[in-house]
């Protein structure tokens, strides 16, 4: 399609090329169409060799592109982003490149955006438009605090591994298989996280993660401020919950009811374990699992690009911010 300030449209060369062929001279065409000479030679040389179609719009992209990303490069980038559905931030940084040629790459092959697809099949659906972004100033000053229920495997593999057909017995056992909860805590400036698996989610329970995250991030040379929470009674009338705040000097904050998204960034560590972590792989038992889920964390602090720190791990974040 021709631009909006064009001199010339199909209609207006078809015109053209009509005027030249009644004996008009080209001077006066290009003074009656307010072009120069050389653009009425133009179209007419382009009627003669290709005809009326030759008088359409033509694409300006170059026949060759010898700076284009390799078709290699292009293939790792796509296939990267069929299996772990992130964006060209995190795609840059495990593959060595820049982010804006991951985007161009995902754009010309017509790659939906992920606010586009589901979290865990790629597959685009409709989804809610995000609020508002922020991030905390300093590390400490906020820390999200959330629990998520995870099914635990039974032994020698669950669905997953065995197919559903193999684990049917596994849903009339007399005692169930049961839950692990796993209680995250994530630092709003640097993401930097602290994750347990637990047997419940009451209130000593929680409690008792609280004092043992809130020390491990002081021997990382933090000190929490804030800590916020969804309503659960654990964290909104919890006793040992409230002493726990009390004693470490920390406010307690909660999310809006019904607006799960007011601690996203809890929520948003949580589908990551899910798709990253619990999910990623078939594990053989229950024991499997929980005992690589240390190494995870430590991954995701120390090496795993995270696109909210432009593809870099969240203890690069905290160290820029302790220097």
């Amino acid at each position: 399609m021709a631009h909006r300030n064009a001199r010339l449209t199909p209609y207006a060369r078809r015109l053209l090329v009509e005027r030249f062929l009644a004996g008009w001279p080209a001077a006066r065409i290009a003074e009656q169409l307010g072009i120069s000479r050389a653009t009425v030679y133009k179209w007419i040389r382009r009627h003669r060799g290709e005809g009326w179609a030759g008088l359409a719009d033509r694409s300006s992209r170059p026949r060759r592109s010898p700076t284009r990303t390799s078709t290699t490069v292009e293939t790792q980038v796509l296939a990267l982003r069929r299996t772990r559905h992130r964006g060209p931030v995190f795609l840059a940084g495990e593959l060595g490149l820049v982010a804006s040629t991951v985007g161009r790459i995902l754009a010309r092959h017509n790659v939906p955006a992920l606010s586009a697809t589901d979290p865990i099949t790629g597959v685009a659906v409709r989804r809610r438009r995000g609020g508002r972004r922020y991030e905390r100033s300093r590390p400490g000053e906020l820390l999200h605090i959330d629990v998520k229920k995870l099914g635990r495997i039974p032994d020698g593999g669950g669905w997953r591994l065995l197919g559903r057909g193999a684990t049917v017995a596994h849903r009339h056992k007399k005692t169930p298989t049961g839950y692990d909860f796993l209680h995250v805590a994530v630092d709003d400036h640097s993401r930097v996280a602290y994750i347990e698996a637990l047997p419940d989610e009451r209130d000593p329970t929680c409690a008792q993660f609280l004092h043992r995250a809130a020390t491990w991030f002081h021997q990382h040379g933090i000190r929490i401020e804030r800590v916020l929470t969804d309503n659960a009674m654990a964290y909104r009338h919890g006793g040992t919950w409230t002493a726990v705040c009390a004693g470490l000097g920390i406010r307690r904050r909660f999310t809006r009811p019904g607006c799960p998204w007011t601690n996203g960034k809890a929520e948003r560590l949580n589908r990551t374990l899910l798709t990253e972590f619990a999910y990623a792989r078939p594990w053989t038992s229950n024991a499997d699992r929980l005992a690589a889920l240390d190494e995870w964390t430590r991954h995701y602090n120390t090496e795993r690009a995270h696109s909210a720190l432009g593809g870099r791990p969240p203890a690069s974040r905290l160290a820029l911010s302790t220097t």
